[in-house]
């Protein structure tokens, strides 16, 4: 479990980069910031398009960037966005950040980056498809 300190910090950054967010369709913008081991924070934004397929959300946009840096195992999540009651990653999202963190710490906040819950991606996906399902390939 994360300090509240770091929960604090890492909330602060996804509502400051959800500003950023390109949602000019869903008017829905979402920010994320995605603590790795090594204590660095990346931070995505959703970006939305007009094709509405190729939308990448807030928590896959952090997660990519963050491998883009080197980073491949991560602690927690923070994830913000302007709506009544907590926001949690999408299905999709939850599956990309399993393959890297099947145990991450998710921390889900408002716009302003209040805590409103924080729970793990274990909860959210209980019986995920990861690399231990394939073939030969064994446990993760």
């Amino acid at each position: 479990m994360l300090h509240s300190e770091t929960r604090t910090a890492l909330l602060r950054r996804a509502a400051e980069v959800r500003r950023r967010a390109y949602a000019p369709y869903s008017g829905f913008r979402v920010g994320a910031a995605l603590l790795a081991e090594d204590g660095r924070i990346f931070a995505g934004c959703n970006v939305e398009n007009a094709s509405y397929s190729l939308t990448v959300c807030a928590e896959r946009n952090a997660l990519f960037h963050a491998v883009a840096e080197g980073a491949a195992r991560f602690q927690a999540l923070a994830v913000a966005a302007e709506c009544d009651s907590p926001a949690a990653p999408c299905g999709a999202c939850r599956q990309a950040l399993s393959e890297f963190a099947p145990d991450l710490e998710i921390v889900l906040g408002d716009a302003e980056g209040r805590e409103r819950e924080t729970l793990s991606l274990r909860d959210l996906l209980p019986r995920r498809f990861g690399p231990d399902s394939l073939p030969g390939r064994g446990q993760a």
